[in-house]
């Protein structure tokens, strides 16, 4: 910031003033950062099934597969030729060896038994798959 001083000929002083300058930047960055939430949220949608026993599980590996057929791993978009590498990668940076599976209802069970196999060559443990709990008065057939 410029600071003007007083001149003896009674010219013109010009200063900046930055404060708009800083707000639209802040309104710039608050605008951004909801964008880009929204935006990785809504490219992993799935639409889960619906089973009535649950339990949550916490630790381990996110294996997401849409009904558009794209996968991410731990939320991250990956081409289904490097799943394998990037499985044996997460699964090295956690304890629990666990691939959690989250497939939307309309993913053909050939396509989850290929995914689920890729998780076993990269060397998971275990294997669950990620259902919702039914909303009161919804059955489990759907």
């Amino acid at each position: 910031m410029a600071v003007s001083r007083p001149r003896s000929e009674g010219g013109m002083f010009w200063e900046i003033n930055i404060t708009p300058l800083t707000d639209i930047f802040l309104v710039l960055l608050i605008i951004f950062m909801v964008t880009a939430s929204v935006a990785v949220e809504s490219a992993s949608h799935v639409n889960l099934p619906v089973a009535s026993n649950t339990s949550p599980e916490n630790k381990g590996v996110l294996v997401t597969y849409t009904a558009n057929h794209e996968l991410f791993v731990n939320s991250k978009d990956v081409p289904e030729s490097d799943v394998e590498s990037e499985l044996r990668d997460a699964l090295s940076r956690v304890d629990a060896k666990v691939v959690i599976f989250q497939g939307d209802r309309s993913v053909l069970l050939g396509d989850m038994v290929r995914i689920l196999d890729l998780a076993k060559a990269a060397g998971a443990e275990q294997i669950a798959i990620a259902a919702r709990r039914p909303a009161p008065g919804e059955g489990t057939s759907g």
